[in-house]
């Protein structure tokens, strides 16, 4: 009997082990979306892994946590990751594409069938500075309207602003991310989705338009092989269940407060959740971060980041 009782508490042992711990930080709203199975199944117990989560509603609140070491990975925009890998002397890696576009022009009517259909309008969007400014102008500029000439952009802080001003003219248009587009269309039955971005980008660049991106310090990869494997493991899986269950996914993510359910229901078929990794993952960042870096070099950190930035082990 002794002999078993040792026996199992060596094979508890080993497996007490063999479990790492991750703490995780991401964003509220489509940057995060994809884990919360991930989330539940932790606070569960049904995980190999331990994981602790942190949700923030801004950046500024993640990259010191990263930086200091304080988490282990982070889900955060895809230029702020080669910001962040510049900035830090490459001490962090992208493991995973999390998010693809999630940008939409949407109008207070139904007279807009093209991007040449924009010429002439005033664009109410937020985020000038950022992805959504350099993402915009690419497209306009593929399609022939310069900006100032042929259309006009009326730049807002926030991204209620540009709601609040689409409402407010009849003959409006705004450029807005998941889930506020959706959420606008919930509030006004008038406004709806005009034009996808991320089918304009793709058309133009013949690769995909990327939100947010996973990354890990490198020092944790490199220590925790088998339990970043795992952790990549229990994060595609997340992501396959938030894809093929819009209704519970949008549960568990009103529950653990990422945005309420109902905006999420909504949402979610046009959020693009993804977990894209390897080779895939670096030819699509790539270019997506060479079209940023031409248009403003600061977007990505002053350079593009070199072959440290991408982890394709897996």
């Amino acid at each position: 009997m002794k002999r078993i009782l040792v026996y199992i508490m060596v094979l508890l042992s080993a497996f007490m082990l063999s479990a790492g711990e991750v703490d995780v930080a991401a964003l509220r709203g489509p940057t995060s979306m994809g884990l919360v199975k991930l989330m539940e199944e932790s606070e569960n117990g049904l995980t190999d892994n331990s994981y602790s989560f942190t949700l923030e509603g801004a950046p500024d609140a993640i990259v010191p946590l990263l930086v200091k070491g304080d988490i282990d990975a982070a889900a955060i925009p895809g230029n702020l990751a080669s910001v962040l890998y510049n900035n830090t002397k490459g001490q962090i890696e992208v493991i995973a594409i999390n998010t693809l576009g999630v940008l939409y022009i949407v109008e207070n009517g139904d007279s807009i069938q093209s991007v040449d259909d924009l010429r002439g309008r005033t664009i109410y969007s937020a985020g000038k500075g950022s992805t959504p400014e350099y993402a915009l102008q690419y497209i306009l500029s593929s399609n022939g309207l310069e900006v100032g000439k042929d259309v006009f952009i009326e730049w807002k802080s926030e991204h209620a602003e540009c709601v609040a001003a689409l409402k407010a003219d009849k003959n409006g248009c705004a450029m807005l991310p998941q889930p506020f587009a959706a959420t606008a269309m919930m509030q006004d039955g008038n406004i709806r989705i005009a034009l996808d971005l991320n089918d304009l980008w793709e058309e133009q660049v013949g690769s995909v338009l990327i939100t947010g991106v996973t990354v890990v310090r490198k020092d944790f990869a490199s220590e925790n092989p088998e339990t970043l494997q795992a952790f990549m493991e229990d994060y595609a899986s997340s992501v396959e269940y938030v894809q093929c269950d819009v209704p519970g996914a949008a549960a568990l993510i009103g529950k653990y407060g990422i945005v309420p359910e109902k905006a999420a229901l909504a949402a979610l078929p046009y959020c693009r959740i993804s977990f894209i990794t390897g080779e895939e993952m670096k030819e699509a960042l790539s270019e997506y971060l060479s079209i940023l870096y031409d248009a403003n070099p600061k977007s990505v950190g002053g350079a593009l980041p070199d072959n440290g930035f991408y982890y394709t082990e897996n």
